[in-house]
C-alpha cells in the first residue's frame, strides 16, 4: 500500500519525501476536503520532488461544471504530476457523475495517456447532498479512470473508519478490486487506524492531519517524523499479514 501524503508547499512536501511517502498530493485544505493548490505551486513540488517518488495533485470539491473542470483537470496534468484527482462534491447524479468524469479523463489522457485519473466520493455524501460513493467505483469503471478514492468533506474531528466501520472500508475496496480498479482511502485518518486501512488491501492511504504536528490539518505542518512513523505503521502491519499468510498450511 502506498503512502499518499497531502504538502501545501515545497517545504511540506521534502519533508514527506524524507519521511517516505510515496505520493506527493499537492493540496490546499483552506479551500476544502480536495482543495486545489496554485499551479506554480504544483510545478514548483514537482521540481524539488525526485522523479521516482510520484506527485498528485488535486482539482478541487468540484461543481458540475463538466468544462469547467476539464480544464482545471488539464491545467493540473500540465503541471508535471503523475496524478489528478477531483471530487464530486457538487454532483448527486450517478449519469453526472460518469459523464463529468469522461471529461476529466478525456482532458488529461489527450494531453498524456501516463497520467491517472482519481475520481473520489465522500463519506459523508449524505451531509452535503453529493453521490453515493459506493457508485465511485463504477462511475470510475463506466468513464475510464484509474483510481477510486473516497474522503471526507467535512472535517469535524469523524473519520472515514468513525463513518463507516471496517465493514464500509472493506466493502469499497472490494468493489473497486472487482471492476480492476485502484482503491484509494482517505479522510481524517487517525495513526491508530492506519492498519485497519492496510488490512484492508487498499492500494493508496491518503493523510494529512496524522502527518502533521499536532494532528492539524490547517495550522499544523507536515513533519517527516510523523510521515516516517506513518510509514513504518503501514511495513509492519503489511509484514505482520504476509506473516500470517506465511503460517497457512497449502492447499493440495
Amino acid at each position: 500500500m502506498k503512502l499518499l501524503v497531502s504538502p501545501v508547499d515545497e517545504l511540506e512536501a521534502l519533508e514527506a519525501v524524507t519521511g517516505g511517502a510515496d505520493i506527493i498530493d499537492v493540496k490546499n485544505p483552506a479551500e476544502g476536503s480536495l482543495g486545489a493548490n496554485f499551479p506554480w505551486v504544483i510545478r514548483r513540488v514537482r521540481e524539488v520532488v525526485p522523479r521516482e517518488v510520484e506527485v498528485s495533485a488535486t482539482v478541487g470539491d468540484v461543481p458540475f461544471k463538466p468544462g469547467t473542470v476539464a480544464l482545471a483537470a488539464l491545467g493540473a496534468a500540465v503541471s508535471g504530476v503523475d496524478y489528478v484527482k477531483v471530487g464530486l462534491y457538487g454532483v448527486s447524479k450517478f449519469e453526472d457523475a460518469v459523464y463529468l468524469s469522461m471529461q476529466v479523463v478525456r482532458a488529461v489522457k489527450e494531453f498524456s495517456p501516463r497520467v491517472k485519473v482519481v475520481i473520489a466520493g465522500y463519506a459523508d455524501a449524505g451531509r452535503i447532498g453529493a453521490i453515493d460513493p459506493f457508485l465511485v467505483p463504477t462511475v470510475v469503471e463506466e468513464a475510464g479512470a484509474d483510481v477510486a478514492m473516497v474522503d471526507t468533506a467535512v472535517k469535524d474531528g469523524l473519520s472515514l473508519v468513525d463513518l463507516w466501520g471496517e465493514e464500509g472500508v472493506l466493502r469499497f475496496v472490494s468493489l473497486a478490486k472487482d471492476r480492476g480498479i485502484s482503491a484509494a482511502l482517505a479522510g481524517s485518518l487517525r495513526r491508530e487506524e492506519i492498519p485497519l486501512v492496510a488490512r484492508s488491501g487498499a492500494d493508496i492511504v491518503g493523510v494529512r492531519g496524522a502527518a502533521c504536528d499536532g494532528g492539524d490539518r490547517i495550522r499544523g505542518r507536515i513533519t517527516s517524523l510523523r510521515v516516517r512513523e506513518l510509514v513504518a505503521i503501514i511495513r509492519e502491519t503489511e509484514g505482520s499479514l504476509k506473516g500470517h499468510l506465511g503460517l497457512r498450511p497449502k492447499s493440495f
